[in-house]
Formats: structure tokens, sequence, C-alpha cells
């Protein structure tokens, strides 16, 4: 079964690609509105040694037309979405998003 995941951090780089689903991942552009990005900070230490990186972006729903927030929809399997799930942590939770292109994916926004 595909799915359609949208990024709009660490996943569109290609390292984290391929760390986490062994390839790299091909995509279009869309855009998610009505959410805006601010930093997290990360405590994970796994998460920390795959990415060397401290603050990470998360997406927070606001509700203001004006606000969107630019990232890439990816095409990936059943299993590298559990991946995904594992990947991402636990302040960030899986939603299901109609974006500006009206395809449907998965996003991660804030808990």
């Amino acid at each position: 079964m595909k799915h359609y995941l949208f990024s709009y951090g660490t996943l569109q780089l290609e390292q984290v690609q391929i760390a986490t689903y062994g390839r790299v991942l091909s995509g279009s552009k869309d855009i998610l509105k009505h959410y805006k990005l601010e930093n997290l900070k990360i405590t994970d230490q796994a998460v920390l040694e795959k990415n060397k990186q401290q603050f990470y972006p998360i997406a927070i729903k606001t509700n203001n037309p004006n606000d969107s927030i630019k990232g890439i929809i990816f095409e990936i399997t059943e299993q590298e979405l559990i991946e995904t799930d594992k990947y991402e942590v636990s302040d960030y939770k899986r939603v299901s998003k109609v974006f500006e292109s009206g395809k449907k994916a998965w996003v991660y926004i804030n808990r």
C-alpha cells in the first residue's frame, strides 16, 4: 500500500532518507495552509545522533489564512510510514490533511 507524506523538515534531506528508508525519496512541492513553523528542542538521543541537530521545525495550527508551510509530498510504502513513526519523536503526531494541490497526505504536527 502506498502513502503520501508531507515533509517540511529533516526528512527532505537525502542523508536522513537513506538512514531512515534505505533510499532517496521522490516527491513534489506543496503547501500546508493555516499552519506555521516553530522550533522544537529535541532531547531524544537517537535522533540527535542521527541528525546532529538540537532544534527541529514543528507545524503548529493557527487557523490564520495567511499562514502556510512549504514542503514536499513524498510517496512512501506502508513499512516506510512505520519507520517514519519511529523517527518522529513523541512531540509530533501524524494527521491526514489536504494540501494546496488538493492532494491528501500525512503530516506530523505538534501533539
